[in-house]
């Protein structure tokens, strides 16, 4: 009787341990958290969200880093190259070159200052997360249109702008959620 019960519970646990594993690969499948240590390095030196660095890589690369966009932009946080030898002229990093953009160490420290820029610059999350997307030029031309107190917008004119902040909220909600049960940041 023993052994029978010991069998069953051990079915159950290996069954429940299965699943666990299972769920835990497929979160990691759709939701990596790839060059963490890279992210958190440089959002805590820039004081940006671990996560919402993390929904903007899911959202402009899928955590490709050599991925190019139609526009050019490149690497993991898709950096123009204007922006980007703006940014590492302003950081001072050495002997840069856009070539190095592809990598992630060079391409998080600057999307990292770029995001705490904006940030800076307007004084809000989702004209931050626009202004990544569309520009900050269109964003303060945005908030002439399209603001009843200058602040915030009521109309985002770009389709694309829109369902990009759409996805970057959504990212870092699911981000959030998994820091919160499985990372103590």
């Amino acid at each position: 009787m023993f052994c029978v019960i010991n069998l069953r519970w051990c079915k159950r646990f290996f069954r429940i341990l299965f699943l666990f594993a299972f769920l835990w690969g497929a979160i990691n499948l759709f939701f990596p958290r790839e060059h963490l240590a890279i992210i958190k390095k440089y959002s805590a030196q820039y004081n940006v969200e671990t996560t919402l660095i993390l929904a903007i890589i899911h959202a402009e690369s899928k955590f490709k880093a050599t991925a190019i966009s139609n526009k050019g932009a490149r690497g993991l946080m898709q950096l123009s190259k204007s922006t980007a030898d703006w940014a590492a002229k302003e950081i001072g990093l050495q002997n840069y070159s856009y070539e190095q953009i592809f990598d992630p160490q060079i391409n998080i420290q600057i999307g990292c200052w770029y995001i705490e820029k904006l940030f800076k610059q307007f004084d809000s999350f989702t004209l931050a997360v626009c202004a990544y997307n569309a520009g900050s030029g269109n964003v303060t031309k945005w908030l002439q249109k399209y603001s009843l107190d200058g602040k915030k917008l009521s109309y985002i004119p770009f389709k694309e702008t829109r369902d990009y902040l759409k996805k970057v909220v959504r990212y870092k909600k699911i981000y959030d959620f998994l820091f919160s049960v499985f990372d103590k940041r």
